[in-house]
């Protein structure tokens, strides 16, 4: 299971960006974050063209298909959204992870039981 923004654990951030600019300006480390596809494809295409690792917020089973297919390392969803995708995942074997957006340490042993890729804590996104 990734876990990604826990306090114990050492992880990348990740880091909202709204233009190519932001994208030139995050640290190696940062995985750059986008949202919605809809209106971030053009950066997706980039951050593939560019090999620059990158999460998309989806709402959807076909944002996440296409955020896969435009190279997202990560995918980061609710909770009930991510139980639509993440069988969708395993079957066609995404390469992007599914990611829940959590918010507290109890959150880890219930998504670990629904057999979701891993958590992202709100903490670590800037």
């Amino acid at each position: 299971m990734i876990i990604i923004g826990h306090p114990w654990i050492k992880s990348s951030r990740f880091r909202y960006v709204f233009s190519e600019e932001d994208i030139k300006q995050t640290q190696a480390d940062d995985v750059v974050l986008l949202e919605p596809l809809a209106d971030s494809h053009a950066y997706a295409r980039y951050c593939q063209a560019n090999h620059i690792p990158y999460g998309v917020v989806v709402n959807t089973l076909e944002e996440a298909i296409l955020a896969n297919a435009l190279g997202a390392s990560y995918i980061v969803c609710e909770e009930d959204d991510a139980l639509m995708i993440q069988p969708v995942a395993q079957t066609y074997l995404f390469d992007a992870r599914v990611l829940v957006l959590v918010y507290d340490v109890k959150s880890i042993s219930k998504i670990a039981r629904e057999g979701i890729d891993g958590v992202l804590f709100a903490e670590a996104i800037y």
